[in-house]
């Protein structure tokens, strides 16, 4: 995680880790540290544009501000653990609610150029709803918006 971090810093992208409470405890207090370390960077540079050095597991980097720190979370699955206080202070929560697929549906049809694009989608999403509860529940079928978007596609 170190290194991830450290490329990171040094070319100013993002990095989005996906599933963030999937990693062990002992691993997640260890990346708290690294977060906190580069967060800190960022926030001198911001004072002080001229001093963009940092130290870093021991190595003298450089830091771009254009850096960025983010993770996903599935809580209450199993597996999950509990973020540790101090990581949850270093990243701002935000609540995801479950999209409207019949609004996506119809901008991907008037996208594509459907003069009947609101009435279709409803039509599409009552098939797909339909074939969702009256088909097979195995878990290898997916009905999500993944599989909705290809379908359209």
């Amino acid at each position: 995680m170190g290194l991830i971090f450290m490329g990171l810093s040094q070319a100013g992208s993002w990095g989005c880790f996906d599933e963030f409470n999937r990693i062990k405890i002992e691993v997640l207090s260890v990346v708290s540290t690294q977060v906190k370390i580069c967060l800190d960077a960022i926030k001198r540079l911001k004072m002080n544009p001229a001093n963009n050095m940092f130290v870093f597991d021991d190595d003298s980097i450089q830091m771009k501000v254009t850096s960025g720190y983010f993770i996903t979370m599935n809580p209450g699955y199993a597996g999950r653990t509990e973020l540790p206080e101090n990581l949850k202070a270093l990243f701002r929560s935000c609540a995801m609610v479950v999209p409207d697929i019949v609004l996506i549906c119809e901008n991907m049809l008037m996208a594509e150029g459907f003069e009947e694009a609101q009435d279709l989608s409803k039509k599409f999403m009552t098939l797909y709803s339909l074939a969702k509860s009256l088909l097979s529940q195995q878990i290898h079928y997916d009905w999500g918006l993944r599989a909705v978007k290809s379908v359209l596609r």
